[in-house]
């Protein structure tokens, strides 16, 4: 493999927060350098390509597809809420307003239709 050089000029804080990473994570300075600079090109590409997916994203068939969700599918063991997680926004568990009630049915509704 080829390498090249670059001189980084950094901030002499920064320098000295790159050393002691470096240091703690029992590395040499450069290698930590090299590993920060791929997961940041790692981050930035894993964003292009959500961006790019989202462009061919069919949202009325990924709507029928959460419609869907859950039905015919009873609950496991492991899908128990733990303590203090049976209440959503201050409302008991199961209890929706009747706007997410009414949108909730058009969507059962709508989903039979594309079932047949």
């Amino acid at each position: 493999m080829r390498r090249s050089n670059f001189a980084l000029r950094l901030q002499p804080s920064l320098m000295e927060e790159v050393r002691k990473a470096a240091e703690m994570e029992g590395v040499a300075l450069n290698q930590l350098i090299n590993v920060a600079v791929a997961e940041k090109i790692s981050a930035l590409r894993t964003e292009q390509y959500f961006r790019e997916r989202s462009m061919r994203a069919n949202r009325s068939e990924t709507m029928q597809i959460l419609a869907r969700t859950g039905r015919d599918n009873e609950p496991i063991s492991g899908d128990e809420l733990a303590d203090g997680e049976n209440q959503i926004k201050g409302k008991a568990k199961g209890k929706l307003p009747a706007a997410n009630r009414k949108h909730r049915q058009q969507a059962s509704s709508q989903a039979k239709k594309v079932r047949g």
